[in-house]
């Protein structure tokens, strides 16, 4: 009876020791992580959260994170394939978000971010209107959860600015299978994209698009004003700099 008590309470310490080594593993690969992203070293960042999620499949970072950088990487892709695989890629870490935790603001704005990607590559009309309808479904989801979700909040006001400029196929496509198009508005657009920028002031794409979106609803105050906030923003993905440099573009021009 007592070596079979020494053996359990054996069990229990190596159990103990190999959790605090693994904990203490993932904590050095997430710091490294956010690190390299600093340095806008996206891919090497991607693969240190793919190390993450090799120790724990269901980390929700790790999981959101690999997510974000497939779908960003995939973006700058010329070839289309490639493109497709890096989309696919990043929807399947979505799902596995969302299967960890489907009420995770976090893991339910992922899935309505990705799914935006999913309709640059689909082909399929009626899976194209099912990716748009979910995007909304999950961006709103993501807000019942946590309203002060900025990204979850720029989600839902760039599916608001893309729905008030549908080109006619989608649009047709939309009313063909959806029963007609949803309430997308200007409105509506920046009001979330407001919300975004309250609670994240340097997520540059939000205010590159928040401007459009101003321009659009004839408000050239509001347009340069966020524009001037834009160009002086500091860069966190490769991406930035671009929308940096059209904003300033945009800027000349309305000056």
């Amino acid at each position: 009876m007592k070596k079979l008590f020494k053996l359990t309470f054996l069990f229990l310490v190596l159990q103990s020791v190999s959790f605090i080594a693994k904990s203490q593993e993932i904590n050095v690969l997430l710091k490294e992580a956010e690190n390299l992203e600093i340095k806008l070293k996206e891919s090497e960042a991607l693969e240190k959260y793919k190390q993450v999620l090799l120790i724990d499949a269901k980390s929700m970072k790790a999981l959101v994170k690999s997510s974000e950088w497939s779908a960003a990487i995939g973006a700058r892709l010329a070839d289309k394939k490639e493109k497709q695989i890096y989309f696919q890629t990043a929807f399947s870490y979505a799902q596995r978000a969302l299967a960890a935790n489907e009420n995770d603001a976090d893991a339910n704005y992922t899935i309505a971010m990705v799914s935006g990607k999913m309709t640059e590559i689909e082909t399929d009309n009626k899976k194209v209107v099912a990716y748009v309808k979910d995007i909304k479904s999950f961006a709103d989801k993501a807000l019942q959860i946590n309203p002060k979700h900025a990204k979850a909040n720029y989600t839902l006001g760039k599916w608001h600015y893309e729905m008030v400029n549908l080109s006619g196929f989608k649009k047709a496509a939309v009313k063909l299978f959806y029963g007609g198009l949803p309430d997308g508005t200007l409105d509506n657009a920046i009001l979330f994209m407001e919300k975004c920028k309250m609670y994240d002031p340097y997520f540059v794409l939000n205010y590159w698009d928040l401007a459009k979106a101003y321009q659009q609803d004839n408000k050239p105050t509001k347009t340069i004003e966020v524009l001037q906030k834009l160009v002086k923003l500091p860069l966190r993905t490769l991406d930035d700099a671009g929308y940096k440099s059209e904003g300033q573009k945009l800027l000349t021009q309305l000056q």
